[in-house]
């Protein structure tokens, strides 16, 4: 059955749609991409929809004349008056029929209702094991979108005061300045006289492409694009002025800035602009022979920098944004991954093993009787773990990232005669749907001590559901490879019954009766 917010797009490349070597031209892609989610968007909605942002895109693949892309535009997830679209595109070659993938996107758009009119979106319906996936990620997505927007203005502001050492061997980007300007007709636009979003990035594509191409003397191809946010609208008759310049390069690629501002009548008058959208554009260019070319090094000319390098905001989002959502979507994947085997059941406990190379991953799935938001609270707190899991020594907060997000020190005792073991590792909890999600981490604040072994966790955590009002199933899972946690390895092969008595005590921990819960918390 198909998806209310899902759309399916075939169209062939023609010679009009390709650029100088036959090859489909960035530009036309992002108007096909931002076309078939919107519709998708629509579809959903049942409303007028206009592009918010769309997030970073890699290019995997070109697509040429005679060949098909196929895009499929999916709602993976619907907020209040926004909502997530994934689209996949590949190109299949008609007389070999083989079908390649180009990109895979994530879009956000949002409603505009006709008039005062309010809608709220429905919640999408999710029918397979990939959209509970998508439908999980969504939110992580969403949240790195917003600290890329936040990120993104405190760099706007700190740029303007930053004194940059010019090396003496390097390139004016004086020489990559492009400005151009577009008038917005109908055609440019929706039913509403909102641009539509793919035309605008299919015109900074344009402006992107000169620029990088003034710096290598030759025809750059589009290998990714950063996080398009459009940062207020236009419409039809607004001029739109382009301005491009090469922001670095990174010997075999460069990365291209392009400020958008918009202008309607009055405004370009008294040159008053409107800025509605920044983007980042990454390039490569290869010779006759197919080879990839090296970039010269360059210097920026102007004092205050209109366009940020998002390479930036890397350094500032690696653990609040990145890494978080890294570690709770390995959770997500391990978690709705097929053939689980289950290896034991007892009253209340049941415990699966998943095998794939060299990783073996358990599951451990409580019946647990008290309310899921309960048992999320108390399994989130890491340090209360010591209180039911014999294997936790100390436990402390070592950061407190944010309010969702905490860098713990855990110790745990010797095993078969080892030398005793310690986590650095990061929790990130979820409130919806309830996910606890661990992984290990690397902080030089505190490097291995020779008092233990330094392990790691690549992937542990807990998913909790609601069974009713006072009843949940509490998921643990961990992933486990040679050297870590070796009492689970152990416990497999019928020597222990470590799993099985730690889930009990955990069950009996969580099922303690209030009065005991403030006095364990308070």
């Amino acid at each position: 059955m198909e998806s209310s917010g899902q759309v399916l797009m075939c169209q062939p490349i023609y010679p009009a749609h390709a650029a100088h070597r036959g090859e489909l031209s960035a530009g036309q892609l992002l108007k096909r991409i931002d076309t078939t989610a919107c519709l998708a968007a629509e579809k959903h909605a049942g409303v007028s929809c206009v592009t918010a942002s769309v997030d970073d895109i890699q290019f995997e693949e070109t697509a040429r004349v005679g060949q098909i892309i196929i895009i499929k535009a999916k709602v993976n997830r619907a907020f209040t008056t926004s909502m997530e679209v994934g689209v996949k595109v590949t190109v299949q070659d008609i007389l070999t029929s083989v079908q390649k993938l180009i990109s895979v996107a994530f879009s956000t758009y949002v409603i505009r209702p006709v008039g005062d009119e309010k809608v709220n979106l429905k919640p999408v319906k999710l029918q397979s094991p990939q959209d509970h996936l998508e439908h999980s990620l969504a939110i992580e997505r969403r949240r790195i979108r917003l600290d890329h927007e936040r990120v993104f203005e405190t760099l706007m502001q700190e740029s303007n005061m930053e004194d940059r050492h010019c090396e003496e061997d390097t390139i004016s980007t004086d020489l990559t300045h492009v400005q151009s300007i577009e008038l917005v007709l109908p055609s440019h636009a929706n039913h509403h006289g909102n641009t539509f979003g793919g035309q605008i990035m299919a015109w900074v594509e344009t402006v992107a492409t000169i620029s990088a191409s003034r710096l290598c003397h030759s025809y750059p191809t589009l290998k990714s694009a950063d996080m398009f946010k459009f940062r207020g609208p236009s419409t039809v008759g607004d001029r739109l002025v382009f301005k491009a310049i090469v922001n670095n390069t990174f010997q075999k690629s460069v990365e291209v800035g392009v400020r958008v501002e918009a202008y309607n009548y009055e405004e370009w008058t008294i040159g008053q602009a409107r800025h509605i959208n920044s983007a980042f554009l990454i390039f490569n260019a290869v010779n006759d022979k197919g080879e990839l070319l090296t970039f010269p090094r360059v210097k920026p000319t102007t004092k205050i920098l209109f366009y940020i390098s998002p390479s930036f905001l890397i350094i500032y989002l690696t653990f609040q944004a990145y890494l978080s959502y890294s570690n709770v979507a390995t959770l997500t994947v391990l978690a709705t991954k097929c053939g689980w085997e289950i290896t034991s059941t007892l009253e209340n406990i049941k415990i699966f093993t998943h095998e794939e190379s060299d990783t073996l991953s358990v599951k451990v799935e409580m019946q647990v009787r008290i309310p899921s938001n309960l048992a999320f609270f108390l399994l989130s707190d890491f340090r209360l773990r010591r209180q039911w899991d014999k294997h936790y020594l100390m436990c402390e907060v070592i950061e407190n990232v944010n309010e969702d997000e905490k860098i713990y020190h855990i110790t745990s005792p010797s095993v078969n005669g080892d030398k005793p073991k310690d986590f650095v590792v990061l929790v990130s909890r979820r409130h919806d749907p309830y996910i606890i999600a661990v992984r290990s981490v690397t902080l030089t604040s505190l490097p291995p001590s020779p008092t233990y072994c330094r392990s790691e966790i690549l992937c542990a955590g807990f998913l909790i559901h609601s069974d009713g009002n006072n009843s949940c199933t509490v998921s643990y899972f961990n992933q486990v490879t040679s050297g870590v946690l070796p009492y689970l390895a152990a416990n497999l092969t019928g020597s222990s019954k470590s799993i099985e008595d730690t889930a009990s005590a955990c069950i009996r921990f969580l099922e303690i009766d209030n009065s005991k819960i403030y006095s364990i918390l308070f």
